[in-house]
């Protein structure tokens, strides 16, 4: 399994506008459709990626503790389904609902997003305050496959439970580690 941190995204960037279709409805989104009130987490992420699997049930937890506190995610995925056909947009969607994912599965099939963002890994966080600012960008928390460790979102949650509580961003942020985003 191949391990890639992602890039560095600095803190105040405005997030880059899409309009991508979610795999869940078939329709298109743009950002600020689904933009939180409070805040607004984009991770990229896949279907077969093992630091993605490994996360998902916590991902899908603190989704659903946090959407009720006025933070959105949305979920995108920018593999090269030609050449990872477990990453397809059909497939997507089944794994949406085997997971229960309460939030937008959506394809970035240009994989102009993914560039936008500089995005490097699956999974790869980054965190929007009210106003699309960036104030975290890294890791979910220090769990990896086989590592021992257990998954408890720590550093995401911190840095949602800092906007909630408008304290300043995390001055350490570790970089996500997964697996590289497959390009055309």
């Amino acid at each position: 399994m191949a391990r890639t941190e992602s890039n560095e995204f600095k803190t105040g960037t405005k997030a880059p506008d899409f309009s991508l279709k979610n795999s869940i409805d078939d329709k298109n989104y743009s950002l600020n459709d689904l933009k939180g009130d409070k805040g607004t987490v984009i991770m990229f992420i896949c279907n077969h990626c093992p630091f993605v699997i490994h996360v998902n049930e916590e991902l899908v937890k603190i989704a659903n503790e946090y959407q009720q506190k006025g933070i959105n995610f949305i979920a995108i995925s920018s593999n090269d389904v030609d050449n990872y056909p477990k990453d397809a947009p059909h497939l997507m969607k089944e794994l949406a609902a085997k997971e229960k994912y309460t939030f937008p599965y959506l394809y970035d099939d240009t994989q102009e997003v993914a560039k936008a963002y500089d995005a490097a890994c699956t999974p790869d966080f980054y965190v929007f305050d009210t106003d699309l600012k960036s104030v975290y960008h890294g890791q979910l928390d220090d769990s990896r496959p086989g590592n021992g460790k257990s998954v408890t979102g720590f550093d995401l949650r911190t840095s949602l439970n800092n906007i909630l509580t408008l304290k300043n961003p995390l001055e350490n942020q570790k970089p996500s580690v997964g697996c590289g985003i497959k390009w055309k």
